[in-house]
């Protein structure tokens, strides 16, 4: 009986249910992703809402990421526990139902409660939706699974600035989170219908609690000091030394626990697998690059060229549906036997060029210089994401396949904070510097300052202010101009810089152990 149950192939959906299950997991996987930027471009209305201060509205966003980050490389445990059809489909109804409770918050720390609560629902939708799509495809199809699935990586990033930014326009920034719901109605009905339980998983006999509060204490509070440390200004403030501390404490005991026992919470011994570490790196990297892109575009269009935040949302749009496009292609050829390190080190050169093409905007650049860059980012993401997120679980099967994705899915995660965090340092020291450069130019005997201010001044003359107020004008316009200018030089450098450490991953995808004419070779650990 033994012998027939192993030499048994696995069924995988056909037809409508298979196409069906793939959607509902992918929508709720885009609807995670999408609620992680769509709160960004809404924060003033609700800040004026609810009577919040800028820094205390920022939890709005801190409290999603934090409980994110900590119940995504839970979701294996958790899907085993509760089975993965029954935790799935709670995972939607708690999304959905913090969602509403969302948009009917009247003062803040309500707010960021359900926002934490959605946070929890959200993180089990993109590590298990993953599974669910993986699943659903016989390994020699594992690439397409992928594709598929880094289609909604994209998309959800790419899309939320911009829906938040409509919605809020058009409606309120209530809607937002209201929207969800008639979606994870849908989903949920969905998912109890045709998600099914992963086959052979067995319910964990011990529930390793001391993993788990060592992850909490880990993650949740390096997310903590990267979502607010550039605010906190550091390691100059005690609270963010404190959590600094705390969080690798944490990280320490963490990992000594998971290696030390027999039922962890997340099997961290998967990176055994050479691969599967390779694939980690590129993952980190490939979140720092996803999330630092989306972070800093927007803010360098607004502030140095003045556009709009709905148009930078749309203009967006276009280079994700370019990634969607190539996404397929890219899988095919991998599913063809491809050398996947070369089709990763062209994503690599091409994501470069548009890092550098992005590095000589000048006040002069609109939308049109643009648009070429922003194609070979769909694209150069498209190469580069496919290969990675199949290194990230190549040869793992089941129980194994499903720690993998969490685990993937977390520092993809906890690489954007990091990008954006580093990004953020970057660009606030380097304003600073090339502002004190500028400035040193700005004097009576240089003549290009002095002309320019002489210039605002009879401008101001002109449309009737005595002498004193348009040479106090003059100067406040030259203040801003100097802040435009610096701005823009400070974006073109972080572009650059960006660039530069894209470039540090073609040692690491050399490294990968490829056959030729087989797949990403990965040796599953059981």
């Amino acid at each position: 009986m033994e012998a027939t149950l192993q030499t048994q192939k696995p069924l995988y959906p056909v037809g409508a249910e298979k196409w069906i299950l793939i959607l509902t997991a992918i929508s709720c996987a885009i609807l995670e992703l999408i609620d992680t930027t769509v709160v960004n471009v809404s924060l003033r209305e609700i800040s004026g809402s609810i009577g919040a201060t800028t820094t205390e509205i920022a939890w709005v966003i801190t409290a999603y990421a934090i409980s994110n980050v900590i119940i995504i490389p839970l979701t294996s445990m958790l899907s085993d526990l509760f089975g993965r059809k029954t935790y799935f489909t709670a995972s939607v109804i708690i999304f959905t139902f913090a969602s509403l409770m969302c948009g009917l918050s009247t003062n803040l720390w309500t707010l960021v409660f359900w926002r934490f609560v959605q946070g929890i629902g959200g993180g089990g939708l993109l590590s298990t939706g993953q599974s669910i799509i993986v699943g659903a495809f016989p390994p020699e199809k594992i690439s397409t699974a992928n594709a598929i699935f880094g289609m909604g990586i994209i998309m959800g990033p790419t899309f939320g600035p911009t829906l938040g930014g409509y919605i809020t326009d058009h409606l309120s920034w209530h809607w937002i989170f209201f929207v969800n719901i008639p979606i994870g109605v849908i989903a949920s009905i969905l998912a109890w219908t045709y998600v099914t339980d992963v086959a052979g998983a067995k319910k964990p006999k011990k529930i390793d609690w001391w993993g788990i509060i060592f992850l909490v204490l880990a993650v949740g509070c390096l997310q903590y000091v990267l979502e607010e440390g550039a605010a906190n200004d550091w390691f100059e403030s005690k609270e963010i030394l404190i959590l600094s501390v705390i969080s690798l404490f944490g990280l320490v005991a963490f990992i000594y626990r998971e290696l030390h026992i027999d039922y962890p919470a997340v099997n961290i011994r998967l990176y055994k697998n050479y691969n599967l570490a390779m694939g980690s790196i590129m993952n980190l990297v490939l979140g720092m690059l996803l999330f630092g892109t989306v972070f800093i575009f927007p803010l360098f269009v607004q502030i140095s060229l003045g556009w709009t935040p709905t148009q930078t949302g749309v203009f967006m749009i276009p280079s994700a549906l370019c990634t969607a496009v190539c996404m397929p292609i890219v899988g095919k050829l991998l599913g063809s036997g491809k050398n996947p390190k070369t089709i990763i080190l062209i994503g690599v050169f091409i994501t470069f060029g548009f890092l550098l093409m992005m590095s000589y905007a000048s006040p002069d650049s609109s939308q049109n210089d643009f648009y070429f860059p922003f194609v070979l980012r769909g694209v150069g993401l498209a190469f580069m994401m496919s290969p990675i997120l199949s290194l990230a679980v190549a040869g793992l099967r089941g129980k194994d396949m499903a720690q993998a994705i969490g685990l993937a899915n977390m520092i993809r995660q906890l690489g954007g904070a990091i990008g954006i965090a580093l990004l953020n340092v970057f660009i606030t020291n380097k304003n600073a510097e090339v502002r004190g450069d500028m400035i040193a130019y700005i004097n009576e005997s240089a003549t290009a300052s002095a002309e320019r201010i002489a210039a605002f001044t009879q401008t101001f003359l002109a449309k009737g202010y005595s002498a004193i107020e348009a040479e106090a004008l003059s100067y406040r316009m030259m203040e801003a101009t100097v802040y435009k200018q610096s701005a823009l030089v400070s974006y073109d450098q972080g572009f650059f810089m960006v660039g530069i450490a894209i470039l540090f991953c073609i040692p690491v995808v050399l490294l990968i152990r490829y056959k030729k004419g087989g797949k990403v070779a990965v040796a599953a650990d059981h």
